[in-house]
C-alpha cells in the first residue's frame, strides 16, 4: 500500500482509504442496525459514518502535530453520540452503545491510516467489520457455553502465563536433567492441544460425523478416542463396521502430525530428520481411512451422539498431575536405562512405552540434552509403532470378540503397521 505514495500524492490516497473504509463500516452497520433498532432509531446512514471519516481526515489534516482540532471534533461527535443514546434510552428503551463505539472508531481512522503502516489500518478495518457481522455468532456461542467455559479457559491461561513463567529451571535432581519448568512445559503444550481439540469438538464440529470425530480426537488422544470409537461400535449396525475403523485410523493419522507439531516445538533437530516418515505415516493412515470411508460408505453418516468423552474438560487437575507424574517417571527411567544399559536398553524401552501413553516418553526425549539425533528419533518410531500395535488391541477389546469390526480392523491397522515397519527398517540401514 505504502508504494502508492510513490506515485500518487499521499494526502489523496489516504482520503481515498479514509472514504473507502469509513463507507464499508458504515454499510455493515448500517445492515446491522436495521434489522435490531429500525430506521427510527438509527442516527444516521452508511453516509453518515463516511462524512465522520472525511471530517476526522479534515481537523487531522488542519493540525496534524498537537490534534487540538480533532479532539476538539471528537468531543462534539461524542457529545451528539450521547444525546442520540439519551433518546434512545428515554424513548425507544434501547441500551446499545455498539453503534456509538464503532462511530467513534471510524472517526479515527484517518490519523491511523496516516501514521500507521498499511497491515495496522488494514487490520483495524477487518476487525470491526468482522465482529459486526458476527453478533449472531457469538449469541449463539454464548448460548452453547457451558457454565464453567471461562473457568477451564482461566485454568489454560494459569498454567501457561502464571504458573510457567514462575518456576525455577534448575534440576530437581543432581545429574539428571528434570526441572520444575520443563515438566509444566512440556504439560503446557500437551494441554494447549488437547484444549484445542477440545474447543473444535465441543464448538466447530458438534454435530459432525464419527470420520470427523476421529479427526478432531486424535490431536487430543488417539487411544482415548479409538476405545470410544469401538464401544460405540457395538450398538452400530453392521454395515456402518468400515466407517468406524476409518474413524480409528484417521485418529491415528491425526496423532502422527501430534507428535510432529510436538517435535517441532521442542527440537528443530530432530524434526528436520523425522519429518518426512510421520508426513509419510500420516498421509498413508489417512488414504487408508479415506479408501474405506468412500468404498463402503453406502448410507447417510450417523451423527455422533454425545458421549461424556467429549464434553469432558481436557484441563482437569488430575490429568495434568499423571502426565507429569509419567513425564517424571519416563525421565528417570530413562536416564538410568542410558547409564546401564546404553542406547540397546533405551531401545527397547521405546518398545515398552508404547503400552501406555507414549506422549511424556517422547517428550522427555525431545527434551535430553545427552541423546544423540538419530537414538532420539528411532526411539520416537520405535515408540509410535508400538502404540499403533496396542491402538488396534484396544480396539478390538473394546469393540468384543465377535465384533464385525475385527477384520476391518486387522486390514486397516495392519496396513498401516507395515508400512510403518518398512519405514522403520528403511531408516535403520539408510
Amino acid at each position: 500500500m505504502e508504494r502508492l505514495y510513490d506515485y500518487l500524492p499521499k494526502e489523496l490516497v489516504t482520503f481515498i482509504l479514509v472514504t473507502l473504509f469509513s463507507l464499508l463500516i458504515g454499510l455493515s452497520q448500517r445492515k446491522i442496525s436495521l434489522k435490531r433498532e429500525g430506521e427510527t432509531t438509527l442516527f444516521g446512514t452508511d453516509r453518515t459514518f463516511t462524512f465522520i471519516g472525511i471530517l476526522g481526515y479534515l481537523l487531522y489534516m488542519l493540525d496534524p502535530v498537537e490534534y487540538r482540532l480533532f479532539m476538539g471534533g471528537g468531543a462534539v461527535l461524542g457529545l451528539l453520540l450521547g444525546l442520540n443514546y439519551y433518546v434512545k434510552e428515554t424513548q425507544f428503551h434501547l441500551f446499545g452503545i455498539t453503534t456509538i463505539i464503532i462511530a467513534l472508531i471510524t472517526y479515527c481512522i484517518a490519523p491511523i491510516v496516516a501514521t500507521q503502516p498499511s497491515w495496522f489500518y488494514v487490520m483495524v478495518v477487518v476487525t470491526v467489520l468482522l465482529f459486526t457481522e458476527l453478533k449472531h455468532t457469538f449469541t449463539e456461542l454464548a448460548q452453547r457455553m457451558k457454565n464453567d467455559e471461562m473457568i477451564t479457559l482461566a485454568k489454560f491461561l494459569a498454567i501457561s502465563g502464571i504458573i510457567l513463567p514462575i518456576l525455577p529451571n534448575t534440576d530437581i535432581i543432581p545429574g539428571i536433567h528434570l526441572t520444575p519448568y520443563s515438566i509444566w512445559l512440556a504439560t503446557v503444550v500437551v494441554s494447549g492441544i488437547s484444549y484445542l481439540s477440545y474447543l473444535l469438538k465441543r464448538y466447530v464440529f458438534q454435530e459432525s460425523g464419527i470420520l470427523v470425530s476421529g479427526i478432531v480426537g486424535g490431536l487430543y488422544s488417539s487411544t482415548a478416542t479409538i476405545s470410544v470409537l469401538a464401544r460405540k461400535s457395538r450398538r452400530a449396525p453392521v454395515e456402518e463396521a468400515p466407517e468406524y475403523v476409518a474413524a480409528m485410523l484417521m485418529a491415528v493419522s491425526m496423532m502422527f502430525l501430534r507428535f510432529l507439531i510436538l517435535i517441532g516445538i521442542f527440537s528443530k533437530g530432530i524434526f528436520l530428520m523425522i519429518y518426512p516418515y510421520l508426513l509419510i505415516m500420516s498421509a498413508v493412515s489417512a488414504g487408508i481411512a479415506w479408501l474405506l470411508h468412500v468404498k463402503w460408505n453406502r448410507a447417510e453418516l450417523v451423527k455422533q451422539e454425545e458421549e461424556e468423552e467429549d464434553s469432558s474438560n481436557p484441563l482437569e487437575f488430575k490429568v495434568a498431575l499423571i502426565f507429569a507424574v509419567l513425564f517424571v517417571v519416563f525421565t528417570i527411567i530413562t536416564h538410568y536405562t542410558l547409564e546401564y544399559s546404553g542406547t540397546s536398553g533405551l531401545s527397547v524401552l521405546s518398545f515398552i512405552s508404547g503400552l501406555s501413553d507414549i506422549t511424556p516418553f517422547i517428550l522427555n526425549l525431545l527434551q535430553g540434552s545427552s541423546i544423540t539425533v538419530v537414538v532420539v528419533t528411532i526411539c520416537c518410531m520405535q515408540a509410535i509403532v508400538s502404540n499403533v500395535i496396542v491402538n488396534m488391541c484396544y480396539a478390538m477389546f473394546f469393540a468384543g470378540m465377535r465384533s464385525p469390526l475385527r477384520r476391518w480392523l486387522l486390514r486397516g491397522f495392519g496396513c498401516v503397521i507395515l508400512v510403518n515397519v518398512g519405514l522403520l527398517l528403511f531408516f535403520y540401514f539408510s
